[in-house]
């Protein structure tokens, strides 16, 4: 290839079909260096719409620019594609820019402050730049993605990260790194949960070099080590066939967490549905696609947490289990307390009993087989209340004739009865959205094919949200929307009712502002203000010290959150409390403004009442410990606040499994670090500016620390907090004695790990 290994300062390139080389899997790569293998440039996507500014292994193979292999084994912005016309730009203040076609900078190296005057690929396939005096100031090599080339090191605070699908560029869910001397394959949820772990320690730094990578052994002619989409980690090799990959990971393919789908069960044979113990015992679960197995099961009756009545288990047979599990009951209980706690909790989707120990699991993903003694429980929706119960033998003729009689009118009676049902909910509904119509202060009503139209045939997902999938949309006018997108009747009514009812009233700046909505038969739809920045999650928990958040950003985010709450509590007609403050659940804007969203699980309690009492709801570890009596006030919210302050300040998450076992649980670190007047030691080490303003974030640690007393009423009111916030009140005093008569955290900590039988265990 006729392009230079370096290029000096000031330069640009932008993105343009004009020198592109064309390949089956992409519309083209752009170089704009090449050494040996490697070509560094934008590597766009079939239909030329999203672009990364990449290293890839590049093969020419004939005169005509053309080949049929190329493989990005690095990426400035994944997550961040950006759009023909996009330009790439080392500017004469020796700033390297990647900025989208409509001038926005969507990725620039982090190089404190230093002028960068030269961009370097080497033969090995790094991207170096280097200042004026040929000091490098900054190197792919020490930001993989999902990838290794050979000569590349994987060291401790690195990490892989799989593609989010073989067709997608973003970050997924499965990420491997070497952690405590071991390697480390695991999904990058809440918590962490891992799949892979190496027995030994490794003696040095992995390096991919000589046919080995730490412990694994890999061919001499493999190119690149990949963290595939799947979790699979393989050492690929260019074949005449293409790009060959072999296994490094040495479990059976069972293993993997979700390679049977959700609900799956992986077999020798192949993947297939829960099946129950008792013959007698109805379907519950389906194939997604009866051609795919292995994009897992679906429940043919949906768990409504509205509808606990008519929710039993599904026994599978000795010895199915999930290779992780959200937490361990540390203390011994009974079977039928494992399975009535679970069935308590709206979040438990599955419970696993092992020799007096219990296990929830808030999401079930791929199941496997083994020749344990196992008890896994399924909860599962039935249509009418039963015991579930094996029905007896026929014993004589007579019984037979009596019971066919007797089911024959009751069959009857059942044909009468669901045609009235039918006729009655066809009126219910026609008064129930004439109900809709005339009420005051609504927003605007959509039809169901307006926002069809609005979201393209609903084509753009944008994730999952209370009680349905949220979409992207346009409305005519050329504001962008999010639409969720309901599903499910009875529990769905409920919400539908409860959030346009709720957030149609109220408008706050800090709360995410509902748009409109739709109810036409039995679609139920949520028109939302669009969220630019996505939810808060996706940017305190990246480290990537590129997109690390400033100080001052995240101390506006805690006051957004602050105000948006302190208007639910104390500034409406009725206290509302979310009852599910997270991460998740804090949307930002293009400016990185706050607002509080998902009011699915909200609940309106009077002026005049001090606590409400209801069902155990929310996510664990940002529950507060008076779930246990399940008497609230909405001093829950406060708690869960808290949490979320610690987080962003810290930067990790609440429960961390990939931590040392003493530093696994956020609080109870707190506490140890307060105890040892170390709590500078907590800030976020990806971010320079944090660490800059150390003592005010301590500070403002001291203020969590406060929200999250077990005794709910020595919390602040959000009103308080808001205001110390802004300096407007005093409170250092009630810190000081907090923190001098010892913060009462202990009990915290046990509560996010030892759970008892009649509390909620595991995140949504």
């Amino acid at each position: 290839m006729d392009y230079p290994s370096f290029v000096n300062g000031p330069n640009s390139w932008r993105n343009t079909p004009s020198t592109s080389f064309s390949f089956w899997e992409s519309a083209g790569v752009r170089p704009i260096l090449a050494n040996g293998m490697f070509a560094c440039g934008f590597h766009c996507s079939l239909d030329g719409g999203d672009c990364l500014f990449s290293v890839s292994i590049f093969e020419i193979s004939s005169e005509d620019n053309s080949s049929s292999s190329t493989q990005v084994v690095w990426s400035a912005n994944r997550n961040n594609p950006v759009e023909m016309q996009a330009l790439l730009e080392l500017t004469s203040e020796g700033k390297l820019n990647l900025k989208d076609a409509n001038d926005t900078v969507v990725w620039s190296p982090s190089t404190s402050g230093k002028s960068i005057s030269r961009l370097n690929l080497t033969t090995e396939g790094n991207l170096v730049l280097f200042d004026e005096t040929n000091h490098m100031l900054w190197q792919s090599f020490d930001h993989p993605t999902d990838s290794l080339v050979r000569g590349q090191r994987l060291v401790s605070g690195q990490k892989l990260r799989a593609n989010v699908s073989s067709a997608g560029s973003s970050e997924g869910l499965y990420a491997f790194a070497v952690i405590d001397g071991k390697f480390v394959a695991y999904m990058d949820s809440d918590p962490s949960q891992s799949y892979y772990q190496s027995s030994s320690i490794l003696s040095a730094e992995p390096e991919f070099q000589n046919g080995k990578f730490g412990s694994f052994h890999v061919a001499d002619s493999a190119n690149f080590i990949q963290l595939g989409s799947d979790g699979h980690l393989k050492a690929y090799e260019l074949k005449e066939s293409g790009w060959e990959g072999t296994d490094l990971l040495p479990i059976d393919p069972c293993s993997y967490p979700f390679v049977c789908g959700n609900y799956g069960v992986c077999l020798e044979k192949g993947c297939s549905c829960p099946d129950s113990v008792s013959e007698n015992e109805a379907a519950f679960f389906r194939p997604i696609d009866f051609t795919t197995p292995n994009l897992g099961c679906s429940a043919i009756s949906p768990i409504s947490c509205e509808s606990s009545l008519l929710q039993s288990f599904l026994e599978l047979s000795s010895g199915y289990f999930q290779r992780v599990y959200t937490s361990l009951f540390s203390n011994t209980i009974a079977l039928e307390d494992c399975k009535e706690a679970c069935l308590k909790n709206c979040s438990c989707k599955a419970a696993t009993y092992r020799k007096g120990s219990c296990y929830f699991l808030s999401q079930v993903d791929s199941l496997k087989k083994t020749n344990s003694s196992d008890l896994t429980f399924i909860k599962v929706q039935n249509s009418t209340i039963s015991d579930r119960s094996h029905f007896p033998e026929r014993k004589k003729q007579n019984t037979s004739v009596i019971v066919g009689s007797t089911l024959g009118a009751i069959f009857g009676v059942f044909l009468i009865c669901t045609f009235i049902f039918l006729r009655f909910k066809k009126g219910f509904q026609e008064v129930e959205e004439d109900y809709l119509d005339n009420m005051l202060g609504m927003p605007t009503r959509f039809s169901y094919e307006e926002l069809k139209n609005v979201t393209k045939n609903f084509n753009n997902k944008l994730g999952e949200g209370g009680f349905g999938s949220i979409f992207q949309g346009t409305l005519p006018s050329g504001s962008e929307v999010a639409v969720k997108h309901l599903v499910g009747f009875g529990p769905v009514n409920k919400s539908f009712m409860t959030e346009v009812q709720t957030i149609g009233s109220i408008h706050h700046f800090n709360l995410v502002s509902l748009v409109g909505f739709c109810a036409q038969k039995f679609n139920r739809l949520l028109v939302y203000e669009y969220m630019a920045n996505g939810s808060l999650d996706r940017w305190i928990f990246n480290k990537n010290r590129d997109l690390a958040l400033s100080w001052k950003i995240r101390r506006k985010i805690i006051l957004d959150i602050a105000k948006g709450l302190a208007y639910l509590h104390e500034d409406c007609n009725q206290k509302i409390v979310h009852f599910d403050i997270k991460p998740e659940n804090i949307l930002l804007d293009e400016h990185f403004n706050a607002k509080v969203s998902d009011f699915g699980l909200s609940k309106l309690i009077g002026k005049d009442q001090s606590r409400v009492i209801t069902t155990m709801r929310g996510t664990p570890g940002y529950m507060a410990p008076e779930w246990l009596s399940s008497v609230i006030t909405e001093k829950v919210d406060v708690y869960s606040f808290g949490i979320v302050v610690l987080e962003i300040l810290c930067g990790r998450r609440n429960v961390d499994e990939c931590q040392l076992e003493e530093d696994r649980h956020l609080l109870g670190l707190f506490k140890r670090k307060q105890e040892e007047g170390q709590l500078m030691d907590l800030v976020d080490k990806c971010s320079d500016d944090m660490q800059s303003n150390a003592a005010e974030v301590v500070q403002m640690m001291k203020v969590a620390a406060w929200c999250v007393q077990i005794e709910h009423a020595r919390r602040p009111s959000m009103s308080i907090v808001v205001k110390l916030f802004e300096g407007s009140v005093d409170v250092a005093g009630n810190l000081n004695e907090d923190f001098q008569n010892g913060l009462t955290l202990e009990a915290m900590e046990t509560f996010a790990s030892i759970v008892l039988p009649s509390m909620l265990s595991g995140p949504r």
